[in-house]
């Protein structure tokens, strides 16, 4: 998950840690100019500003992985479908029932369009949101204490949360995605030999499963605020 488990049990760790590093380096700073005698100079303030942005990056929410992996699933899917592509009948069959037989089918062309729409979607689920979020009034966001997340003192550490906490999502969302479709292929592929339909069952329960971790992370950093 995009959080660690001090920013899970104290909301207000990244605050209160950046405030702890702040006073420790003043500290530093003020006991050697005592000593020595010589004022602090612009170059150290730089120095510790900079070592304190290092500091808050660490322990802040970040997106940059998970755009990284959407990225790569993106590409791996591209190339992967287009291997089968040409393979593929030009009417296949594209939903099937719990025990694997299927009982919807649809053109070739419509179906790995349906795959590229449903790509997108994705995408704008995992990056499209956060960014809504961010645009519309605060009284239109449904949030847990979100007189308080969404307070202007707080929403820059609120949207850096949703922004890769849903980039995450869109991650998991796209990559059912693949496995449904490759499911698909595969049965139309070998009609004689289809691969088993409890791997759809355990693919399902695995993104249950981790919907469940997905909400309930989600209401424990926005349902309590951080003790004084």
């Amino acid at each position: 998950m995009p959080y660690s488990s001090t920013q899970k049990d104290h909301p207000g760790a990244p605050r209160s840690f950046a405030f702890a590093i702040c006073t420790e380096l003043f500290r530093g700073e003020s006991a050697r100019a005592v000593t020595t005698g010589a004022p602090m100079s612009a170059e150290t303030l730089c120095s510790s500003t900079h070592c304190l942005t290092l500091q808050l990056r660490a322990i802040m929410p970040d997106a940059r992985l998970p755009k990284l992996i959407f990225a790569i699933l993106a590409v791996g899917a591209a190339i992967y479908f287009s291997t089968y592509y040409a393979q593929m009948p030009d009417v296949v069959a594209s939903h099937f029932n719990g025990r694997g037989v299927p009982n919807s089918w649809q053109t070739k062309s419509a179906f790995f369009g349906l795959f590229t729409g449903m790509s997108v979607l994705a995408a704008v689920l995992g990056f499209g949101i956060p960014r809504i979020i961010a645009s519309v009034p605060p009284r239109l966001i449904n949030l847990p204490n979100k007189q308080y997340w969404l307070a202007p003192e707080h929403q820059a550490e609120t949207m850096a949360f949703l922004k890769a906490y849903f980039a995450w999502f869109g991650c998991a969302v796209f990559l059912i995605m693949i496995l449904t479709f490759d499911y698909a292929i595969q049965s139309n592929l070998h009609p004689e030999h289809r691969p088993d339909v409890s791997r759809m069952w355990y693919i399902l329960a695995g993104f249950l499963g981790f919907m469940v971790v997905w909400l309930g992370r989600m209401f424990v950093r926005f349902g309590r605020l951080p003790q004084d």
